[in-house]
């Protein structure tokens, strides 16, 4: 079990094990061995006095309930682990707590309030010192110590224990008014259930004295219900609190009971609903003109549509309301291919809000289909993408197909600039790679003037292009304590400082890596990427040389790699290119589901699964297979090549199929003649879709660069180029 850091606890138990399975193994096996010494009376000691071995047994004995055996056992570490004086302290004091020595467990904290660099376990430490003091009635101290740590703690646990304090200091009001923050302001959490039922009990002891919700707060955990997918509840709420409102919330809450419709998919009913509203503010009937817009869309009735879009125009044209209904009707006749029915809502989008960060990718579609079609000014709308956006993500590929245009123009001096520029600023995106590949056909040509004078005038946005991964004194500090904390089988509680470190100091990437080399000693290579991206998100702007090779390796793990070479050189598949699209597909985590049910390595359909185990004889075969990486791999590669095969090999077709489906990747294939496969990529209308094809390829160009050379496989070149 892994202990989040928003996530405050008031034991130690179940800290050992990774998972339920090994955690009862070790609790049985440590467990037993307490047992026997205790019954012998023996003081409990390890083998040897390595006071971390007695951390580690300390701690198993709480985890398996033996309070009395924990607390002589952890009593005396906080002395003789000054650096991890604070865990042994926490330890004890849990102990402590569940043993029911309440009066023990605030002096059993205090080093946790003196610890040298600052403890993580600060925040959970006042809210256990605050539940022990209330154990023994002592509401004052319990009440001071969350107040001393109050910007620390959690919430809505924080606010639960202010409640709770204050009720037993007899502040009933103020218990109220806590409770009141956890129920409105997290409706979902589990914290503001206990908040209900204990406002049920204030005000039946305060009567008329009860303090009342502010409508505000009322009519925000409405919006937070709804905003969260709760659309059932939040109309019913809504529907309560409207007679309470006044003023524009009262508008923002009639309105927002038809957009509860709208999400419950009641699209009538919604329309009708919202269409009968009058006299509303400007906001919310600019709101009100949205959904209805929405509402007809997916009714397919488009006067109603366009209608709605005219009002908007005409009443509230700088509304964001109106924004969002263009950009949504926009993208229903992109997916349909209907370039002059979308062009002038995109238009519309970033010639009316041209500030709002969605405005670069409405510019975009409408300069991509210029080029698609082969118009004439498809040069200057790519050259005034960058000037106008330049912050735009599609700026590589901008600069990109400037550089195919030169190359058409028989001017590879301007072709070598764009192409320069690209694999100088983004040294790791997709178009990187095309961008060296053209650089090979024109670097004998002079880069245009012209072309790096025009670049010179774009405002691009500066990135850091390099990280400093030598550790300093407060991140050594820290990386020390983690590895004694591992050292004494007590990782979980290693990652709990170092993710603390990584969220609250200054060198993130220097813990995001060993974070990563922490979860990747236990073959847990999907959370180990996931330390890489949460905590170096800027990692893929570095050149490769700029981090060092292992963060590399962490950052695009190769797990399975026998079995992933076999199978795909089996089927004639670039292992490196098989190796992406798992990166990309499950991180490498043979244990994945996804929302659609697809399993395992590659996230192959049980459906599929089947039909592929019995093409292949293999045997036995279950659905639970899909979880055993051999066979994910021998199934998946075999989908795969099937696909590409029946695709003419065209790689960008068969992912955009693996990922959006075989039915869409064919139509998406007649929307244009594409040159190249860059272009079939930028047409796929889905965002996520398109971005899975440019990811996947990019990161088989990575595990090239990583693993090709040092085990002399021969480079392939990008599928489909």
């Amino acid at each position: 079990m892994r202990w989040p850091m928003t996530m405050p606890h008031f034991s130690g138990r179940n800290i050992l094990g990774r998972n339920r399975k090994d955690r009862k193994r070790r609790a049985a096996i440590l467990g037993g061995a307490l047992v026997a010494i205790a019954a012998a009376g023996v003081v409990l000691r390890a083998a040897s006095t390595d006071p971390l071995a007695e951390l580690k047994a300390g701690a198993a004995a709480l985890d398996a309930s033996k309070y009395a055996v924990a607390i002589k056992t952890l009593a005396p570490l906080a002395k003789r682990i000054p650096k991890l004086a604070d865990y042994a302290a926490w330890l004890l004091a849990s102990a402590q707590f569940d043993a029911k020595n309440y009066a023990d467990v605030p002096k059993a904290l205090e080093p946790v309030w003196k610890q040298i660099p600052i403890s993580p376990l600060t925040a959970r430490a006042a809210l256990l010192a605050s539940k022990a003091y209330l154990q023994t009635g002592d509401a004052t101290n319990a009440l001071e110590i969350l107040r001393r740590n109050y910007a620390s703690l959690a919430q809505p646990p924080g606010d639960l224990a202010m409640a709770d304090a204050f009720a037993a200091a007899g502040d009933s009001i103020s218990a109220a008014i806590y409770n009141q923050r956890v129920y409105y302001s997290y409706p979902n959490s589990a914290e503001a259930a206990q908040a209900d039922a204990n406002m049920a009990k204030l005000r039946d002891q305060l009567g008329d004295n009860y303090p009342p919700a502010m409508p505000n707060a009322m009519l925000g955990r409405a919006l937070k219900l709804l905003t969260t997918g709760n659309a059932p509840r939040a109309r019913k709420e809504l529907e309560t609190i409207i007679p309470l409102l006044g003023g524009s919330e009262r508008d923002e809450a009639r309105v927002r009971v038809g957009v509860a419709e709208y999400e419950a998919k009641d699209n009538l009913r919604a329309e009708e609903y919202l269409a009968s509203l009058e006299g509303l503010s400007p906001e919310a009937d600019a709101e009100r003109l949205c959904y209805i817009a929405l509402a007809a869309r997916r009714l397919k009735n488009h006067e109603e549509v366009h209608a709605s879009l005219d009002k908007l125009a005409r009443l509230y044209p700088n509304s964001s309301w109106r924004l969002q209904a263009l950009i949504s009707d926009a993208n229903s006749h992109l997916i349909d291919n209907e370039f002059d029915t979308y062009e002038p809502l995109y238009r519309a989008c970033y010639e009316s809000f041209p500030t709002d960060p969605q405005a670069a990718g409405c510019h975009w579609k409408i300069a991509w289909g210029h080029y698609l079609r082969r118009r004439e000014d498809a040069q200057e709308m790519l050259r005034t993408h960058l000037r106008l956006f330049p912050s735009s993500e599609n700026s590589p590929a901008a600069m990109y197909f400037l550089g195919r245009l030169a190359e058409d123009a028989k001017d590879p001096g301007a072709a070598r600039a764009w192409y320069e520029e690209i694999a100088r600023e983004y040294p790791n995106y997709y178009y990187t790679i095309l961008a060296r590949e053209r650089l090979i056909k024109v670097e004998h040509a002079p880069a245009s003037p012209a072309v790096a004078e025009f670049l010179r005038s774009v405002k691009f946005q500066t990135r850091s292009r390099k990280l400093n991964f030598a550790a300093d004194a407060n991140s050594k500090s820290r990386i020390e304590r983690a590895r004694l904390l591992a050292s004494a089988d007590l990782e979980d509680w290693a990652e709990v400082e170092l993710r603390y470190a990584a969220q609250n100091e200054n060198q993130p990437q220097v813990m995001a890596m060993e974070l990563a080399t922490l979860s990747s000693r236990h073959e847990r290579a999907d959370q180990a990427m996931r330390y890489i991206k949460r905590y170096a998100p800027a990692y893929l702007f570095l050149p490769l040389d700029s981090a060092p090779a292992e963060f590399w390796k962490l950052a695009f793990p190769l797990p399975y790699r026998d079995s992933l070479d076999r199978f795909a050189r089996q089927n004639g598949l670039d292992p490196f290119l098989v190796a992406a699209l798992i990166r990309q597909e499950s991180e490498f985590n043979p244990k994945a589901v996804s929302p659609a049910n697809a399993r395992g390595l590659t996230q192959i359909l049980p459906t599929t699964g089947r039909e592929l185990s019995r093409r292949l004889r293999v045997r036995p075969y279950s659905t639970a297979s899909l979880f055993q990486p051999a066979v994910n791999l021998e199934l998946g590669t075999f989908y795969l090549k099937n696909m590409v095969d029946g695709l003419g090999g065209r790689w960008e077709v068969a992912l955009a199929a693996y990922n959006a489906g075989l039915s869409r990747a064919h139509a998406w294939m007649t929307w244009g003649e594409f040159r190249e496969p860059a272009e079939f990529i930028e047409t796929v209308p889905f965002t996520e879709t398109r971005n899975y094809i440019q990811t996947v390829l990019r990161n088989a160009e990575f595990y090239r660069r990583l693993y090709g050379a040092a085990t002399g496989a021969r480079p392939v070149t990008t599928p489909g180029n």
